[in-house]
């Protein structure tokens, strides 16, 4: 390194830097480059001498002033050699994680830290149930009947029992046009669907039977102030009619009806607006369902999903995050338990850092000493 450097002198060595002098004055037809060392490489670089070219005509060429001043202070700059183990430290540094979420339920526009230490707080939570199947008795055999009748009327082919069991939680109009294919025209499809409800109110009778358990657990959460919805499938005259039936009026907060939406279950729309109606995130509802339907709605909708079992039996429910036999098993503690943030399904997820093979890592390090 020495013999490459005309009248430099290498004073001394520590580790990691080197500290250069020119003691000597440079000769005016001798010109230097600054000392530099190749972004870590620790390789001393330098332009010997070069013989027949003036100082001016050195300067249009390479663009640097080579005065003896300049030359000298280039000369006695201190390099920094960086070591293997910082070099390493540097692409290591390279991979960061990324911050964790906040929570979801938090509001920063309520200026009111108690209001929003409630909201982040597992207490903080709605729930949404489904009409009949979890308040009242669901009759699916009348259901049926209703669409066989409609079928007759139409002329059309009478429906397996397949069909009507997808059919089922839908609203009539997405049934007719999706499930069992009976026309595309939207005048038509309203007209069949209203004439199907209204087959099935008369069969019915009105007459609605509560489940047992049922107002006892909605008196249970209006104690402890927990917003309740309605979400039901059939028109919202007929829902209000039935709750007024039941003598339950005033027990719901919000009361979502078959014209509030535009498609049923296994769309989680009717869960959505519901929630939305509320004023409650999705992770922080929990739906009351009676079929697997309701179980991929919830689901799809970022909601818990509890399973009451009548309608369907225990085994077919098995997707649903709890399933009971009558809401008397149920408390407010389970409720908060499931609608907890803090729960692992609802993390998201930590950022994976893909390991590096150790040719890869190699390469990098090539890359780095070759800038």
């Amino acid at each position: 390194m020495a013999a490459g450097l005309t009248g430099a002198a290498i004073l001394g060595r520590i580790p990691g830097r080197i500290i250069l002098t020119d003691p000597a004055p440079v000769p005016p037809q001798q010109s230097f480059q600054s000392c530099e060392f190749c972004h870590g490489l620790g390789r001393l670089r330098s332009t010997s001498s070069f013989p027949g070219i003036s100082p001016q005509r050195f300067q249009k060429r390479r663009g640097a002033t080579v005065t003896s001043a300049a030359m000298a202070m280039a000369a006695t700059q201190e390099a920094f050699v960086p070591s293997r183990d910082s070099r390493r430290e540097h692409l290591e540094q390279s991979f960061v994680a990324a911050p964790s979420p906040r929570n979801r339920a938090d509001d920063a526009s309520l200026n009111n830290p108690l209001l929003r230490r409630e909201r982040m707080g597992c207490g903080w939570l709605g729930v949404i149930m489904e009409w009949e199947g979890v308040v009242v008795e669901e009759d699916l055999s009348l259901d049926r009947k209703a669409w066989r009748a409609i079928a007759e009327e139409e002329g059309k082919s009478l429906p397996p029992a397949f069909l009507l069991k997808r059919a089922a939680g839908m609203k009539n109009e997405q049934a007719i046009s999706e499930v069992l294919c009976w026309s595309r025209d939207f005048q038509h499809i309203k007209r069949m669907a209203k004439r199907k409800e209204d087959l099935y109110q008369y069969m019915q009778r009105g007459t609605y039977r509560l489940l047992p358990g049922s107002r006892d657990f909605v008196q249970a959460l209006k104690r402890y102030k927990v917003p309740i919805s309605v979400a039901s499938t059939r028109p919202r005259r007929i829902t209000e009619r039935a709750i007024e039936a039941v003598g339950m009026e005033g027990f719901f907060d919000e009361v979502v009806a078959a014209e509030d939406v535009y498609r049923g279950k296994p769309d989680p729309e009717m869960f959505l607006y519901a929630a939305e109606r509320l004023g409650f995130i999705p992770e922080r509802c929990i739906v009351f369902g009676s079929s697997n339907s309701s179980v991929e709605a919830a689901h799809d909708a970022r909601m818990k999903c509890v399973a009451v079992a009548g309608t369907h039996p225990v085994f077919e429910l098995g997707a649903a995050d709890l399933v009971v036999k009558r809401l008397t098993e149920l408390s407010v503690v389970d409720l908060k338990n499931l609608a907890d943030l803090d729960a692992p399904e609802f993390q998201a997820p930590e950022p994976q850092l893909e390991e590096s093979r150790e040719e890869d890592r190699d390469l990098e390090e090539r890359r780095f000493m070759a800038l």
